[in-house]
């Protein structure tokens, strides 16, 4: 049993192996409709619980439709239908009802600590839809997109974000250890990545380039990366973080300063991105939605124990 909570906390090797299990799977599926199940049924009889605490539309339907594709069934909780450490039921208990009905666990949550103590005591694979401080399975997808449309592995182009410090650039930033890629960071002065992460970085001998002017930042970049600069549970000033933004807005002038590059969006989008930039020739951002599904299969392969 192996869970996938944080990208630091898995071996690159086992990283790649999900890419390329996700790349076979992919090119096996070209003639198959969206129900059906891939040769062999490999998770047949598995059942994946997920719990949403925070919405969700990619990673909801992504690992609904992955377990089924590999053969197997998914049942998703509403956080509020459950104690979750309230009314009585502590998460040790629930993390040991979970292990009884299920065979793998899925959580999307607004705590940090809730996943730490889960996996105190769940006895099944335990995946991180996305928590405070990461969303591993997001960028492990945005690599695999980004090789797919490269052609080339991720250690040989220059990869940008830009825009603020949140959990998708966390993952981001330990994927850039994992996968030795050079990344550079645009975002405002007071918006740099937390300490944390920072401090991790430094005790894995990497570094990364942090612009406070987004052009500088861009050159020579193969990938540019971007996010909701609003996220839906922000609890700031929002007309000022809006403001402190404005020199951060992703149009075709700054586009133009990185020639060879393509962009990317993990969704839902706001207004740090023009409309020409984000329906344009360079934008891949719907098949970056699209293969989430086959690298959560891959995610949930590696889970079970299945990954070959």
């Amino acid at each position: 049993m192996k869970h996938f909570i944080n990208l630091k906390d898995i071996k690159t090797e086992d990283l790649k192996k999900i890419l390329r299990d996700a790349k076979k799977r992919k090119s096996k599926r070209k003639n198959l409709n969206t129900l059906d199940i891939d040769k062999g049924a490999p998770l047949n009889g598995k059942i994946l619980i997920q719990m949403f605490e925070k919405p969700s539309l990619r990673t909801r339907l992504s690992f609904y439709l992955a377990i089924r594709q590999l053969g197997g069934g998914t049942i998703t909780l509403r956080s509020n239908e459950l104690h979750l450490g309230k009314g009585g039921e502590t998460l040790a208990d629930t993390a040991k009802i979970l292990s009884t009905y299920g065979d793998g666990f899925m959580l999307r949550t607004d705590s940090d600590k809730k996943i730490n103590e889960f996996v105190k005591h769940i006895k099944i694979p335990l995946i991180n839809g996305l928590s405070p401080s990461s969303h591993p399975t997001q960028i492990l997808s945005d690599i695999f997109t980004i090789e797919e449309i490269k052609k080339k592995p991720i250690s040989k182009l220059n990869i940008c974000w830009i825009g603020d410090s949140n959990n998708v650039l966390n993952s981001l930033i330990v994927a850039s250890v994992k996968f030795s890629f050079d990344l550079s960071v645009a975002c405002p002065k007071n918006y740099k990545p937390k300490k944390f992460i920072m401090d991790w970085l430094k005790e894995n001998k990497r570094n990364i380039k942090i612009f406070h002017n987004p052009k500088n930042a861009v050159k020579n970049a193969d990938v540019i990366f971007s996010d909701k600069v609003i996220s839906l549970n922000d609890k700031v000033d929002v007309k000022k973080k809006i403001k402190d933004f404005k020199k951060f807005y992703i149009d075709s002038n700054l586009i133009k300063s990185a020639p060879k590059s393509i962009f990317l969006h993990c969704l839902p989008r706001g207004g740090e991105v023009s409309e020409k930039v984000f329906l344009g020739k360079k934008s891949h951002v719907w098949q970056q939605a699209r293969n989430r599904v086959h690298v959560q299969k891959s995610i949930l392969m590696y889970c079970f124990g299945k990954l070959r």
